[in-house]
């Protein structure tokens, strides 16, 4: 690879911007993920001689922790690791880190020396119970943030117990989702005032961050503390998914009284209910109907039926059957990541369009390209492969 090649910029809002992640699971990963394919150059640091995540053995092609960026393993228990942190750290915009309060401390890396090193460096946090406070040293996953939430007690059926709703609510949605806007935040903000800040990201805060529409409801009485009893939640007949009659789902979600019309009309719903949509008197009968009706066709003849309307009826797809739906071949919703076929780069740019990442390139040179990449000395780089510091 020619020098040029070296230092070209990839394409994407991003472009130009040079970012550190901490290797980790879960939120950190999927932002390094989604900031490369924005356009930044992500460098992944993984510690030297910890082993390669023995319960997470994933072949290249599928290892999305590690797509669209350069990974370096570094030895950070010997001076000339955290003396290449600091070169690297001198050179970045962004530092991401997911580990528990203290470790990048002890590592002697953390925002204190890492400030000092670089002034306009914003140093992002990302952990489950946040920096500080009484549970801020416990160990956690997404469940665990979410059942301290709130959220948890709110998600699954009326007389059932609460259902995780995989880990997207506070891993990645409370998690990645608020790490990533802090930090492009920051970046925006040092603009202005030329200086870096620290990013404290935690599940718990983001997760109950996106809940706040709800909280505001409960606080009117619109919404009630009991699962399966709202609008929302599966309470109501009209937003809920029923089985049909080859063991597939349909989801109907028809909240408004013209959708609710349209769906009535179609299913079709006795006239009794399709006029007292919003009276919860009528909900238990209302609801056994659908069920009924909905059980007696197959859910691709329900989707024929509704796929053509405002009636908000659709087929509960499977991962597998997702992509080959009509509407995502069309967007392009899933692409070839390798020979991954995985989602797209979302959002959308009209004039710096993201791209999407495969995996890291292995060639006998990626070490050196990676860090020449950040400005490093081909001759120091050298060296620290010479002495074991740094490897592949």
């Amino acid at each position: 690879m020619t020098a040029g090649a070296q230092n070209q910029e990839k394409p994407g809002p991003l472009a130009g911007l040079r970012i550190i992640e901490m290797a980790g699971l879960g939120p950190v990963p999927l932002a390094g993920l989604m900031l490369s394919e924005l356009g930044a150059n992500v460098i992944r640091i993984e510690r030297k001689g910890n082993g390669d995540r023995p319960f997470l053995a994933v072949p290249p092609d599928y290892d999305l922790d590690r797509h669209g960026r350069d990974v370096v393993k570094v030895d950070l228990k010997r001076p000339q690791g955290i003396a290449l942190m600091f070169e690297l750290i001198g050179k970045a915009d962004i530092l991401v880190e997911g580990f528990r309060p203290g470790v990048m401390e002890r590592l002697g890396l953390g925002p204190a020396e890492s400030l000092a090193r670089n002034p306009r460096l914003i140093y992002g946090r990302m952990t489950g119970f946040g920096q500080d406070g009484p549970l801020a040293d416990r160990a956690g996953h997404d469940l665990t943030y979410l059942a301290y939430s709130g959220i948890l007690h709110a998600i699954g059926p009326k007389d059932g117990r609460p259902v995780p709703p995989l880990n997207l609510a506070a891993d990645f949605g409370g998690g990645t989702m608020f790490l990533i806007m802090g930090v492009l935040a920051a970046l925006f903000e040092r603009q202005r005032s030329g200086r870096g800040q620290v990013i404290d990201a935690a599940m718990i805060d983001g997760v109950s961050m996106l809940a706040s529409p709800f909280f505001a409801f409960m606080a009117t009485g619109f919404w009630q503390d009991r699962r399966g009893s709202n609008l929302l939640d599966s309470g109501a007949p009209f937003y809920d998914t029923y089985e049909t009659a080859d063991g597939g789902h349909v989801a109907v979600a028809c909240l408004e009284p013209q959708f609710f019309a349209e769906f009535a009309r179609l299913l079709p719903l006795d006239e009794k209910y399709a006029a007292l949509q919003y009276d919860r008197t009528q909900w238990d009968g209302m609801r056994a109907a659908i069920a009924t009706r909905i059980g007696q066709k197959t859910r691709d003849e329900w989707a024929e039926i509704f796929g053509s309307t405002d009636a908000c009826v659709a087929p509960v797809l499977s991962m597998r059957e997702a992509p080959d739906h009509p509407h995502n071949r069309s967007r392009q919703t899933h692409q070839m990541a390798g020979t991954l076929k995985r989602p797209a780069p979302a959002p959308r740019f009209s004039r710096t369009p993201a791209e999407i990442a495969g995996p890291s390139e292995r060639t006998p040179h990626m070490l050196s390209t990676a860090l020449q990449r950040f400005g490093m000395d081909a001759g120091a780089i050298s060296a620290l492969a010479d002495a074991g510091v740094i490897g592949e």
